[in-house]
C-alpha cells in the first residue's frame, strides 16, 4: 500500500467524522452557541461559530484534498478541547482520548500533505 492510499484514508476518516460533527453545529447555530455558553465559551457565538466552521467547511476541504490550512485549524481545536476536557472539565481519558485520535491524524495530514489522490490533481 503506498503512502498517498494511505493518507487519502486518514482524509476520508478524518474528513468524515468533522463533517459528522459539524454538520448538526452548522445547521443550527443558535443551539451551537447555547452549548459552547454552556461550557464557559464566551462569547458563545462566536466560539461557537468558529468551532462549526472549522469541523464542517475544514472536513469538506480535507476530504477533497486541500489540507494544510483546515488540518492546522483542526489541530488547534483538537489541543484546545483536550485541554479543556482537562483542566476546566476534569473529563476522564476516555472522554478526550478522541481528540487526541484527531489531533494525531490532522498532525499526519500537516506533515505529509493530502497525497496525490485530491481534487487539484484530478481538476488541473
Amino acid at each position: 500500500m503506498t503512502i498517498d492510499l494511505i493518507l487519502l484514508f486518514v482524509r476520508l476518516v478524518v474528513g468524515g467524522v468533522m463533517i459528522y460533527y459539524g454538520f448538526p453545529k452548522i445547521k443550527d447555530l443558535r443551539a451551537n452557541a447555547k452549548d459552547f455558553v454552556g461550557m464557559g465559551f464566551k462569547p458563545g457565538w462566536f466560539w461557537g461559530t468558529i468551532i462549526a466552521f472549522v469541523e464542517f467547511f475544514g472536513g469538506i476541504a480535507i476530504l477533497l484534498g486541500y489540507v494544510s490550512l483546515a488540518a492546522a485549524f483542526l489541530s488547534i481545536e483538537m489541543v484546545g478541547g483536550t485541554i479543556w476536557k482537562i483542566t476546566k472539565a476534569k473529563k476522564p481519558f476516555p472522554d478526550y482520548s478522541y481528540d487526541l485520535l484527531l489531533l494525531s491524524l490532522a498532525l499526519i495530514l500537516l506533515a505529509f500533505g493530502g497525497g496525490y489522490y485530491n481534487l487539484g490533481n484530478f481538476l488541473f
